[in-house]
């Protein structure tokens, strides 16, 4: 056995095109917010079919942009999943409102939308779903949940009144260039959040966005309170006042410090330019791994999906993309179930794959198995289908680096693990 990695879980896939642009950047003069930093917005809303991108430092950044937007804080609450990572669930906090959990369904990772309706409150002011893998959340359950509500939705501003109802706030984090139904992420939320940290498919190292619906808000409005919320409150970024004599700015509030820069953006340039390819080839990989996994007794996240609800892996991505029956992940995450196993044999299987150097991982801890949710008084035996979901859950190796071959190795591993753990006694 080897204890060195072989294959890596998720390394960011950065080609000479991406090093050009960074090195262009630095080049330029402009390594803050800047002129690539308007382009990548600009190209991300194309891209989306929204009318507008901010780019910002972060996803968890863009999503309490996204709550500030809408005006909630104190004595609000906003819902989300109990099984997710915590920065779905700190933005509400950061803001000030109370966050509620709601389970996930039985043997899924999505919420369970008939506990969901259950949940909101008159003082709901928002939901933020989670598109788990890249897989968008069944919307239209969602916002039946959302009619369902019998009780009345007062909004305490202009764009909650805009809305007319809970916002919806999706965590997009794994989900750019998801499409479920002919709709984009990005077209089915009121606001959608994406993150393009270096383990996810497009990466600027650190970063994220966010963007809205058409025709829901003022767009160059809401564009400009994402800037002002980004840069301390201020007037002018630093690309405004280069204009000659331009330096007079003020301060409209004491806002934060999360902008994305120039030298993110150049990377986010050349990785939306092969973005198209690299959707493609996840699928490739996707489908790969479900044709060598099909024998063992494990559920696997079904990542594309044809109008009868069968597995739709092996379709051509872009005609999938073109038919609006069709349900297309982004493919972020390889989540595997370990079948009829505990978190006992689950947590050797991934020691095992350590020693023969293959790197897995774990999606996610359910948030009120982490100290600062206990803290805020959350039990996990009141989730117990998220408990469920993560105590035979194992993530493998899915990136645009791998090979068929590399996924060929993975399975073979995992193959052996599950079996030398069994036969350890691991339960």
């Amino acid at each position: 056995m080897s204890e060195q990695i072989r294959i890596p879980f998720s390394p960011p896939d950065i080609t000479e095109a991406e090093i050009a642009e960074v090195a262009d950047a630095l080049r330029s003069g402009w390594i803050t917010t800047g002129p690539k930093t308007k382009q990548l917005e600009r190209e991300l809303a194309a891209f989306l079919g929204t009318p507008r991108v901010a780019c910002l430092g972060s996803a968890t950044a863009a999503l309490e942009c996204a709550l500030r937007a809408l005006g909630i804080g104190p004595g609000d609450e906003v819902i989300t999943s109990a099984y997710t990572y915590t920065a779905s669930c700190s933005p509400i906090c950061h803001v000030g409102a109370t966050p509620v959990l709601c389970d996930v369904a039985p043997d899924s990772y999505e919420m369970d939308y008939a506990q969901l309706e259950r949940l909101i409150t008159p003082r709901t002011k928002a939901i933020i779903p989670v598109d788990l893998g890249g897989v968008m959340c069944d919307y239209d359950a969602l916002f039946a949940a959302i009619d369902a509500f019998g009780g009345t939705f007062t909004p305490a501003n202009a764009r909650q009144q805009a809305i007319g109802r809970i916002a919806v706030v999706a965590d997009g984090a794994h989900a750019l260039g998801s499409v479920r139904h002919g709709k984009r992420a990005g077209q089915v939320a009121d606001l959608t959040t994406f993150s393009f940290h270096a383990v996810k498919n497009f990466t600027t190292a650190e970063g994220g966005a966010v963007t809205w619906r058409e025709g829901l808000f003022d767009s160059d409005e809401l564009y400009h309170d994402f800037m002002l919320m980004s840069l301390h409150g201020q007037s002018k970024d630093a690309l405004a006042k280069t204009k000659a004599g331009a330096w007079e700015y003020d301060v409209a509030f004491p806002g934060w410090k999360c902008n994305m820069t120039d030298l993110q953006a150049g990377l986010g340039l050349a990785q939306l330019r092969r973005y198209p390819g690299m959707l493609a080839r996840r699928r490739q990989m996707v489908a790969r791994y479900t044709q060598n996994l099909a024998d063992l007794d494990l559920s696997i996240l079904q990542h594309y999906r044809a109008a009868d609800g069968s597995d739709a892996c092996n379709a051509d991505d872009a005609a999938a993309r073109a038919d609006a029956s069709q349900e297309s992940s982004s493919g972020h995450l390889m989540l595997v179930r370990l079948n009829a196993c505990g978190r006992q044999l689950r947590d050797h299987v991934i020691e095992l794959m350590a020693e023969d150097g293959v790197a897995t991982n774990v999606h996610y801890k359910p948030l009120p198995l982490l100290t600062a949710y206990r803290n805020l008084g959350f039990d996990i035996a009141d989730f117990p289908n998220a408990l469920a979901q993560f105590e035979n859950e194992i993530t493998l190796p899915l990136h645009t680096k791998l090979s068929d071959d590399d996924i060929d190795e993975v399975c073979r591993c995992l193959r052996q693990a599950i079996s030398q753990a069994k036969a350890e006694g691991a339960r």
